[in-house]
């Protein structure tokens, strides 16, 4: 049987509701097998076991639908809601407390060798399908909403929505550990956009009429 991280159980234990028991985890939890898996392949890659390393990588592909190539570099309690089509590359880095939903890439937008892949900073959420390229650096306390593709740097106490991603500033306010799984509640700064451009043309509006009337 594979060694569970504490840390990746803990993380299960506390941000999935569905879960039954520790039991119920370990032996049905998708996301915490990706996880597992990933830790052995890991280890072998880091032995300089290449093919075994890659060899767990696929097994653990087939079984979980999540692809984190053995070369990458996560760090402690990383929780996968759902492991169904998640891809991290290579020489992707994923800091500590990190949760990503279904469907999240952390890509590379190159061919070179070297760093290619995306660095995660700690307590960062990435909503589900969201895809995250290139050698860029998100920073600590970030979340991604859903869907959003980011391809340039993210600060520290920041979320990202849209396609290309958008950064919202939180006025350095540090996402508490009870709203990680809220990914969903996010600005939506088209829209807030789109109200001062109304607001803009009512004013307008209203300032033309006063000139009319005087008249």
């Amino acid at each position: 049987m594979m060694r569970i991280e504490p840390g990746d159980l803990a993380a299960v234990m506390e941000l999935d509701p569905a879960i039954i028991d520790e039991e119920d985890a370990v032996k049905f939890h998708t996301g915490l097998l990706a996880v597992t898996m990933y830790r052995k392949s890991h280890r072998l890659w880091t032995e300089g076991k290449l093919k075994k390393a890659r060899k767990v990588n696929n097994k653990a592909h087939r079984l979980t639908g999540c692809d984190i190539h053995p070369g990458a570099t996560i760090g402690e309690r990383f929780f996968v809601d759902h492991a169904t089509g998640v891809v991290i590359g290579e020489t992707a880095v994923v800091g500590n407390d990190v949760t990503i939903y279904q469907g999240v890439t952390l890509g590379g937008v190159s061919f070179e060798k070297g760093k290619r892949h995306p660095t995660v900073g700690d307590c960062v959420v990435i909503g589900a399908n969201a895809t995250v390229l290139g050698d860029i650096v998100i920073g600590n306390y970030v979340r991604i909403g859903a869907g959003s593709v980011v391809l340039k740097d993210v600060p520290d106490n920041s979320t990202v929505v849209g396609v290309p991603g958008q950064v919202v500033e939180r006025d350095g306010v540090k996402i508490e550990k009870k709203d990680v799984l809220r990914h969903n509640d996010i600005p939506d700064c088209f829209m807030d956009e789109i109200a001062k451009l109304r607001s803009e043309v009512d004013a307008l509006k209203a300032a033309v009429g006063k000139k009319d009337g005087a008249r």
